[in-house]
């Protein structure tokens, strides 16, 4: 299992896995061919579909334009049998002639993968790849999850973290003061500032709910808009960790350091799916991106308001196994409707999850390894039009983007 610097990835919305991915992607083939005369970049499957919709072709003219023309094929239909977000890159000398010939596909969060591998950035950090193992490990050492993760990782994952929970907290805060129309065709309102002054307005209970709602909007609607988010663990999910976590350490006032630990936890789940079965929409259905978000944020929760390992996996199993059978299904291919209302609702199950984990010992029958295994059985099950691209669902009424 990779480094949780793989899973919380500091960078620009609307999409890890059709803006961020091709956009990295396209920056290592630029490196290789700096000298390039024309790029071709053929895009299939779900990248093709959806990919005007999350600005793939911007991300890779931005990064590829600058040496050399490039043109994009989109094809939406043609789905390589790796994965579904496939793409193709060709570069080509003064007098035509190709000189590479490189297939990548972008498996989820941002990460990169060819054929036959698990990524391409890092190597292998963690020997235990499973929730059950690390359980026992915790039970065994006295430890606790976030322990672990220091261990693998290393003394600079606070750095890192900081980072993190830096960028989250900004994203949470800027959004809170954006007003105004998100882009693209939907002319969808942004909600997360009127949400907060609402919430504001009523008793304990309203208020708690409403303002987990705004800043897990918020963070939707920056990444929406194009703007600064940190994947956790894809950016069509990015605002439940962080609505969960701003919310813990303002009302509750936790410290930074006890955010920190709580996010190497979410970390930790989020990457166990990943290595397990995938956060990839595109592959897997939304339950692969929104239900591992909310396991993720109900760990974090369990944590800080310090759960035993096992109720730490409780909750985490319950934030991923009442998301099951999700689909993806962007209205226009844009991480809009109903991803952003996603968001909101995710961050309050992550909370009700913890709640309900913390009035058991953290006994229970399904485990956490076995919810993973069957999210990835299901979203093998589910039929493509139900996996990012577009052509069913809710967004089967609403015309694609031209």
């Amino acid at each position: 299992m990779k480094s949780i610097k793989e899973l919380f990835r500091i960078g620009r919305g609307p999409s890890s896995s059709h803006t961020m991915g091709p956009r990295l992607a396209s920056e290592m083939f630029v490196k290789r061919h700096p000298d390039a005369s024309k790029f071709l970049v053929t895009l299939y499957g779900s990248l093709a579909a959806t990919g005007r919709g999350h600005l793939t072709d911007v991300a890779i003219n931005e990064t590829l334009q600058p040496h050399a023309p490039v043109e994009i094929v989109w094809e939406p239909h043609v789905f390589l049998p790796f994965h579904p977000n496939g793409m193709n890159f060709k570069a080509y000398n003064s007098d035509g002639t190709e000189i590479d010939d490189w297939t990548v596909y972008s498996v989820g969060g941002g990460a990169l993968a060819e054929e036959g591998t698990k990524a391409l950035e890092t190597p292998d950090l963690y020997e235990m790849n499973h929730m059950s193992e690390i359980l026992s490990w915790c039970e065994r050492t006295g430890r606790s999850y976030w322990e672990y993760v220091l261990q693998c990782e290393g003394p600079d994952l606070w750095d890192f973290l900081a980072e993190v929970w830096d960028t989250m907290k900004a994203a949470v805060e800027r959004g809170l003061d954006e007003e105004g129309v998100l882009p693209g065709p939907l002319n969808l309102r942004r909600k997360a500032s009127n949400y907060f002054i609402k919430a504001n307005g009523f008793k304990d209970n309203l208020r708690s709910r409403g303002l987990v709602f705004a800043y897990a909007l918020a963070v939707s609607e920056v990444n929406a808009s194009g703007g600064r988010i940190v994947t956790a663990p894809t950016c069509g999910s990015c605002g439940v960790v962080p609505a969960v976590l701003y919310h813990l350490q303002k009302s509750r006032d936790f410290s930074d350091m006890r955010v920190l630990r709580a996010l190497a936890t979410a970390g930790l789940v989020g990457n166990i799916v990943k290595h397990n079965a995938s956060i990839s929409g595109a592959e897997a259905g939304c339950q692969a991106e929104i239900g591992v978000a909310c396991s993720m944020a109900a760990a974090a929760a369990s944590q800080l308001f310090g759960g035993s390992p096992a109720q730490i996996e409780y909750a985490a199993e319950m934030g991923l196994e009442h998301h099951l059978g999700m689909t993806c299904d962007p209205v226009c291919g844009m991480v809009q409707i109903p991803c952003i209302e996603r968001n909101a609702y995710a961050a309050a199950r992550a909370l009700d999850s913890n709640t309900y984990a913390a009035f058991t010992d953290g006994t229970h029958r399904v485990s956490f390894d076995r919810v993973v295994e069957v999210m990835k059985q299901t979203g093998h099950d589910l039929p493509s039009l139900y996996k990012e691209t577009s052509e069913g669902g809710l967004a089967k009424d609403y015309r694609q983007m031209e």
